[in-house]
């Protein structure tokens, strides 16, 4: 069984090939550049297929990144995914961006692993997870989160705590009291879609997926369009 998993929640964007079977990743391709999704996840997917001498017929099951993150980069992502999952009558699998980026360092002990992303106005997107013998354990549900209020939590910890994600350098601009904290190396800090389809392994074992129809993005707090909209509303 192969699972194709996604990610486009931040600048990066990246496709991967999954084989259950086989217990490994057959082709991924990352990409951090200025272009938006719209212009490279398709070309990423039939390239990965090409490369890989895969066939959309040849997945069983879809997986992708469904928030937080960027609305217009999830909601591309999404939008991929049902495509195809709707085209081929096949099921999706929804994954925290947060939880997925945990994966990152499943080969860690008994390490926390901090998960971060720029949410602006001095806050992360934020959940907190606890690796140990391969497993991974939520500690709170994702959330939008002050910096200061985020460090405070952080400096309590007595063992090892990994910052990930595109907003884990945000962690690091002030004062760590805590010494056990550290910045994940470059390579492992961003969302990557094999980490998605780690996941994404859970809730296939579990039978937790989702047609095409039911597949949607989830967003912790509206988008600045919606936040003004809403403004606009309460002062009429």
């Amino acid at each position: 069984m192969k699972i194709l998993s996604l990610d486009s929640s931040a600048t990066c964007a990246s496709v991967c090939i999954y084989d259950m079977v086989e217990q490994k990743v057959i082709g991924e391709f990352f990409i951090n550049t200025k272009l938006t999704h719209s212009q490279t996840l398709v070309p990423m997917i039939d390239a990965l297929l090409s490369s890989t001498n895969t066939t959309l017929e040849d997945i069983d099951c879809f997986a992708v990144n469904t928030g937080p993150g960027s609305f217009t980069g999830i909601r591309i992502g999404v939008s991929v995914v049902k495509g195809m999952a709707m085209a081929l009558n096949k099921p999706c699998v929804s994954v925290s961006t947060l939880k997925s980026m945990a994966y990152s360092f499943i080969d860690k002990n008994d390490t926390i692993i901090c998960s971060c992303m720029d949410a602006r106005r001095n806050q992360v997107y934020n959940a907190l997870f606890l690796i140990n013998d391969g497993e991974v354990t939520r500690l709170c549900d994702d959330r939008a989160i002050q910096v200061d209020c985020l460090l405070q939590e952080l400096n309590a910890y007595d063992k090892e705590v990994v910052v990930v994600g595109d907003g884990a350098h945000l962690c690091f601009n002030s004062e760590l009291e805590n010494k056990n904290i550290n910045l994940a190396i470059d390579a492992r800090r961003y969302q990557k879609a094999s980490f998605v389809a780690l996941a994404a392994l859970e809730n296939i074992k579990n039978d937790d997926l989702l047609s095409a129809a039911e597949i949607m993005p989830t967003y912790l707090r509206p988008s600045q369009a919606e936040r003004e909209r809403n403004k606009k509303v309460g002062e009429s």
